[in-house]
């Protein structure tokens, strides 16, 4: 899958999204999206990393801590 087909994958949720809100206007939108995106790409990584917390920082371009931080607010880790 390349950048692009990732890209036009999220501009398809996007615009189902907004066909759902129809007049309704969007709040916090980026919060929103990012925490969606957030979520699942940090579930999938620690499971490849074999939940291996240095391993998914450095695949992700991140602090441990700043991962393991993240990790807690989507309630990842205990």
């Amino acid at each position: 899958m390349s950048n692009d087909d990732l890209q036009e994958s999220v501009r398809h949720s996007l615009a189902t999204y907004f066909d759902v809100l129809g007049e309704n206007e969007p709040t916090d939108l980026h919060n929103m999206l990012i925490k969606a995106v957030e979520a699942p790409l940090l579930q999938m990584v620690m499971a490849r990393a074999e939940h291996n917390q240095s391993r998914a920082a450095q695949w992700l371009g991140l602090n441990r801590n700043t991962l393991r931080k993240k990790l807690l607010e989507h309630g990842l880790i205990e």
